[in-house]
Parts: C-alpha cells; sequence; structure tokens
C-alpha cells in the first residue's frame, strides 16, 4: 500500500484511556499480507515524482528560513484544499463523528482483516492482543483516513491532498474536534516539511532523519 502520513512516524505516544499506543503508523503503512491485482503496477502506473537534491545542510540559516517559510505558505494558504477551520471540519466530517459499522469494523479488524470490497482497515493493539483502535480508508475516498477507538468514536482524521499518490502533495491531521495536529508538505518520497497545529516548524525529513531548522539532526524512524 502506498504511503500517506509522515506525521505518524515519530515517536508519538497517543493516549487513551488505560492505554498507550506506541509507534502507531499511517493506515497505509501497513503492508498487505497477499498480493493482488492493484499491487502489481506498471512504470505508467507509479507515482509521480521527481528528483529531489537534498541540500538543507550546506545552505545558510536565511536559504533554511526561506525554506520554511516557503512550504508553509504553500500548506497553509487560502487555496488548500484541506486546511479546515473547525467549523469547516466538523461540516465535512460530522457523519464520521462515530462509526455507525463500529461492532462489524471491530471485528473484522480484530480478525486480521485488512481490506474488502469497501475498504482498507488497520487494527492497533495494546500488548499485541487488546484491539484499542482501528482504521478505516474507504475506497470511494482514499484520501481520508478515519481512527477510531474500539466503541467507534472518531479519534482522528488523516487528509492528503487531491495530489496523491503523486508528488508534490500535501497531508494534514485533525483530531475529532477539528484541531490540527499536523501538517506535511511531501516534496517527495524522501523529503518531507513537517509543521506543528500552530504551523510551527517542527523538522524536515530526508530518508530516515529529521533534521531542526538549524541543520541539526534530532530524529530517526525505521520505517522509511
Amino acid at each position: 500500500m502506498k504511503k500517506i502520513l509522515i506525521s505518524l512516524f515519530l515517536a508519538l505516544t497517543i493516549s487513551v484511556p488505560g492505554f498507550a499506543i506506541e509507534n502507531i503508523v499511517s493506515l497505509d503503512e501497513i503492508e498487505s499480507q497477499t498480493t493482488t491485482v492493484e499491487d502489481i503496477k506498471t512504470d505508467e502506473q507509479k507515482p509521480l515524482s521527481a528528483v529531489v537534491n537534498f541540500d538543507w545542510l550546506d545552505i545558510n540559516q536565511a536559504q533554511r528560513e526561506d525554506q520554511i517559510t516557503h512550504y508553509k505558505d504553500l500548506l497553509f494558504n487560502d487555496e488548500s484544499k484541506i486546511y479546515f477551520t473547525k467549523e469547516q471540519f466538523n461540516e465535512n466530517f460530522a457523519s464520521y463523528k462515530k462509526d455507525k459499522s463500529f461492532k462489524l469494523h471491530y471485528m473484522l479488524t480484530n480478525n486480521g482483516v485488512t481490506e474488502d470490497e469497501d475498504a482498507k482497515y488497520c487494527a492497533f493493539y495494546y500488548k499485541k492482543n487488546t484491539l484499542v483502535m482501528y482504521a478505516i480508508q474507504y475506497k470511494t475516498n482514499p484520501h481520508n483516513s478515519y481512527y477510531y477507538t474500539a466503541f467507534g468514536k472518531l479519534y482522528y482524521v488523516d487528509v492528503t491532498s487531491d495530489e496523491y499518490p503523486n508528488f508534490p502533495y500535501t497531508s494534514m491531521q485533525y483530531n475529532r474536534k477539528g484541531q490540527l495536529k499536523s501538517a506535511i508538505y511531501f516534496v517527495s518520497r524522501d523529503l518531507q516539511y513537517m509543521y506543528g497545529p500552530d504551523k510551527e516548524f517542527q523538522g524536515v525529513w530526508y530518508k530516515d532523519k529529521m533534521y531542526d531548522k538549524n541543520g541539526k539532526q534530532t530524529l530517526t524512524r525505521t520505517n522509511w
């Protein structure tokens, strides 16, 4: 499955009552256990991505600041189709606040089902045996992924721009109240600029390493 988010690649811990879910990854990060016709793509079907040179460690501080501002403007400009106010989020996602079929989806994900004719699924476990969260990506709109508690209450939503899976594209994550949690500009598979809920720059990912605004390495990831 194609990758959607880098925000969840961080050493992020999401807390739910009585549980801590570690090393959460995006729904499309979960590798399918079987190969289908859809998984076999020709060169013409592969996502489009330009070759990008990573010069973050070579440029001066003023140039880094210019890049930080440039990608922030691209993410949060008025023409963005996935940057929502709380009111806009509630208007667009009100029907997803509760998964009306949560018993079915709980059963499917808890039994290892990762895909059916309607959607792709992912289960998240506490200590490998207690399902505490599941995710759904409907095939009618693969740009959105919905994460629910075991009782069908929306936890957060991942939203990607229409350009996905071709690069560049943008991705944003909101909690159930419509509060922005992270925003990412995907320049390429190797290079992403990440910002926080207050539009603050959090770092630039290049392959498996993240660097801060001063060029200092701050994090690594194992599932790049």
